[in-house]
């Protein structure tokens, strides 16, 4: 039997402390991106107050269901309060970006997709999309509404968008409100990396300071 806790049907056979809708000081992150610099480089900008015991960001460059598979392994490894995949949509044959939802949902894994990129996130800070973008055009407009030239190993882009970032949740929630019923794989504009960003929010220095009043 395996003793990591992410194997029978996504509980933990061990140390269960807490999940998504509860707020525990002691959270460990394990985020597992497909991009081995974009996502990770986002991911990591985050401050996070020392009650966060580990946030582990790792980049893997494979494709939708291996980087999940890759990050069951790696969840194997330690003992994580939550674990997330962060992936696109991208070309991907639609039967296999299904089954990477459906087994991070049969691990307990949370998923961060993107229809198609995961820049649709960086664009949603400035305006509210609704049809679909071809994939050349993401960086194009970025371009634009940055002011220079977007690229994918950005250190600062985090700062950059960091004012907006409200705005883009609102955006990214509503944008995944107007399918109904979801269909993620066909569901081009949409992003569900908002529901980590708000994750790690709760656990940024001056959340938690509030929390405790």
């Amino acid at each position: 039997m395996s003793s990591h806790p992410y194997e029978r049907g996504g509980k933990r056979t061990s140390g269960s402390r807490t999940g998504i809708g509860r707020l525990d000081y002691a959270q460990t992150f394990l985020i597992v991106c497909e991009g081995e610099r974009t996502e990770p480089n986002y991911f990591r900008a985050f401050r996070m107050a020392g009650d966060v015991r580990r946030i582990k960001v790792e980049g893997g460059g494979y494709n939708t269901l291996r980087l999940v598979e890759w990050a069951i392994e790696l969840a194997g490894e330690s003992d994580y309060d939550q674990v997330w995949c962060v992936f696109d949509r991208d070309a991907f044959p639609v039967e296999a970006f299904n089954n990477a939802l459906k087994l991070a949902k049969q691990k307990g894994i949370q998923t961060a997709y993107s229809n198609e990129a995961f820049e649709l996130w960086y664009l949603l800070h400035y305006h509210y999309y609704h049809t679909g973008i071809a994939r050349q055009a993401y960086c194009e407009k970025l371009d634009a509404l940055l002011g220079r030239k977007y690229q994918k190993n950005d250190r600062a882009i985090y700062q950059q968008l960091l004012l907006r970032q409200a705005e883009a949740i609102r955006n990214a929630r509503r944008l995944l409100a107007e399918y109904d019923p979801p269909d993620p794989a066909r569901d081009n504009p949409s992003t569900t990396v908002f529901r980590l960003v708000e994750e790690l929010n709760r656990y940024a220095p001056e959340n938690l300071r509030r929390m405790r009043g």
